[in-house]
């Protein structure tokens, strides 16, 4: 399927409220329960039926999409809000954002007839859903927030079958594309362009540096224990000791260290904030087993660059 350029409109940093988004009386509520969790799906009463109905088929399964990185969801409770937008629109899903706080809720704004599949093609559910893998307080560095978020969208994607393997790894190379044409930023460090984002742009400089540092950091942790550790893993550390705490990026990068005993996250990061263009993708394409002949990717079937790589897009059992 093509791949969605990402829009500025579209790319909204997580934000960090007090409270909750306000829940309108004539919101439809429904409730879904994984383990001993919750996720309640508000849904404005603007929608016919059958496009709520719809939006609930949605909600389960960009829910059990996010199961897929460590087998849970990263908050006991959580929420899903979703408002229409104008009739025009032909978006499934031209408008989202993160608001962190008691309750951490996804609000999502939707066409008013999209279908379910339309909706679960969508990569924005993706992208956000996976903001809430960090128990990120919402400012500062930025780029590691929604670099997550871009490396996430495209892997969970792969893992519930909406792409095959060859499509999230086109989509990755077509990213990191993006990122390098950006090449008027060239001069400036990603800490800056971080931090001045919404006034200057460079979009696709700071989301794909970001989405280089967790592919960089996941196949490091892969090669290192033979497949035993993952970026999966080091992040599921990272919430079961830290999921109700609001941390900065430095102190998740350091406690990630701590938690998995070794030095990659932070120095890592220390060389990320520093630099001045999107990274080279081609040795980690290389280390996997991928070429890329006229801008198509291609992927080796044999070797244990290939092995490690059709892992990271592979479904989980849950």
């Amino acid at each position: 399927m093509p791949y969605s350029i990402l829009r500025p409109i579209l790319l909204v940093a997580t934000i960090l409220l007090a409270v909750a988004p306000r829940v309108a009386a004539g919101d439809i509520r429904h409730t879904f329960h994984h383990q001993n969790r919750s996720l309640e799906l508000l849904v404005s009463d603007e929608y016919r039926e059958p496009m709520q109905r719809n939006l609930v088929i949605w909600a389960d399964y960009i829910s059990q999409a996010l199961l897929q990185v460590y087998g849970r969801w990263p908050r006991e409770n959580w929420q899903i809000r979703v408002s229409p937008v104008s009739a025009g629109s032909t978006d499934p899903i031209p408008w989202a954002q993160v608001h962190r706080g008691a309750t951490d809720t996804v609000e999502f704004y939707t066409s008013l007839t999209a279908s379910a599949d339309e909706l679960n093609n969508a990569w924005t559910s993706y992208h956000e859903i996976s903001h809430l893998l960090i128990p990120y307080r919402g400012w500062g560095d930025m780029w590691f927030s929604e670099g997550l978020a871009t490396y996430y969208q495209n892997v969970l994607q792969a893992r519930v079958g909406r792409l095959n393997e060859q499509e999230m790894w086109q989509h990755i190379y077509e990213g990191f594309r993006r990122g390098q044409a950006q090449s008027e930023f060239d001069d400036v460090d990603l800490h800056t362009m971080s931090a001045e984002l919404r006034q200057k742009g460079g979009y696709m400089r700071v989301y794909w540096s970001g989405a280089w540092y967790f592919l960089t950091a996941d196949l490091r942790l892969r090669q290192q224990s033979g497949g035993k550790r993952t970026l999966d893993s080091a992040l599921e550390k990272l919430n079961q000791c830290c999921a109700d705490q609001k941390m900065s990026v430095l102190e998740m990068v350091r406690k990630l260290d701590e938690l998995n005993k070794l030095l990659l996250f932070h120095p890592l990061y220390l060389e990320m904030v520093s630099s001045t263009h999107t990274p080279s993708f081609e040795p980690l394409f290389a280390s996997m087993g991928i070429s890329i002949i006229n801008d198509a990717v291609q992927l080796q079937t044999v070797g244990p660059g290939a092995k490690l790589r059709s892992e990271i897009a592979a479904r989980k059992s849950l």
